[in-house]
């Protein structure tokens, strides 16, 4: 870790949190090829530094390469992200798409813009996974996206589910993976300004006004009356996933 100076107490740990969660769900393993998904926000943009240190830390050899897809509201949105990658010596895949439009368009009149983006955006992550011979798929959510998509899926599915820390997909042929999934939002931000990461803004209309960002607002709302409800919440959410995808491993 010495080629990366002296960390501070969030970049710490943000490194040390994400090792933890890979070592206990046994997340990755020799000859790992990760592709990591970079949308060049704050979430995704830590996880690609913490896994540069964490490539320098772990025992074994593995391999990290960036995808970035960019739903096409804005063309040139990932710019920084890729001048970030050169400097860093990070191979990656950059691709510009028409996704984010289309959500909006009338072709969609069924799905949500956010399902209908997202579920492009997935299957072609999914796809550049196959085309680059990648054993594993790493996506930056967070804890917060962890508590929020648990009341979610309460709220709207009537059903107990998180977000798990590791998933297999086709057969186990892809691992996706959650590196930072047990690590605070405040924590992340407060890495990003630490590490001076050229975090982008999100141009999609609806980042603002999505179901996720309403329950969010709501949990968030409730969070401002006790902060201790919310360390006890996801303490509990967190301790609840871990304890799970522990036993799945």
């Amino acid at each position: 870790m010495k080629r990366w100076g002296k960390l501070n107490y969030a970049q710490k740990t943000c490194v040390a949190r994400a090792g933890m969660l890979m070592q206990q769900t046994q997340m990755l393993s020799p000859g790992a090829r990760i592709g990591v998904a970079v949308s060049g926000g704050v979430d995704s943009f830590v996880m690609i530094q913490t896994l540069l240190i964490r490539k320098s830390i772990v025992p074994f050899p593995i391999e990290l390469m960036v995808f970035h897809i960019n739903p096409g509201f804005d063309s040139t949105n990932h710019v920084p992200v890729a001048d970030w990658c050169q400097d860093n010596g990070l191979a990656a895949h950059f691709e510009v798409t028409n996704f984010g439009p289309r959500a909006f368009s009338e072709e969609n009149r069924e799905k949500s813009a956010c399902f209908f983006c997202s579920m492009h955006r997935r299957r072609r992550l999914f796809e550049l996974c196959r085309n680059y011979n990648v054993t594993h798929l790493a996506l930056g959510h967070t804890k917060d996206d962890l508590v929020t998509t648990f009341f979610m899926n309460m709220m709207q599915g009537g059903k107990v589910d998180g977000l798990h820390s590791r998933d297999e997909y086709f057969g186990g042929e892809l691992m996706l993976i959650r590196p930072m999934l047990l690590i605070e939002k405040d924590m992340i931000r407060r890495a990003a300004k630490a590490w001076r990461l050229p975090i982008v803004t999100n141009p999609c209309p609806a980042s603002e006004n999505s179901r996720r960002s309403q329950i969010g607002g709501w949990l968030s709302e409730l969070w401002s009356h006790s902060p201790e409800i919310k360390r006890n919440v996801h303490n509990a959410i967190g301790k609840w996933q871990l304890d799970l995808d522990k036993s799945l491993s």
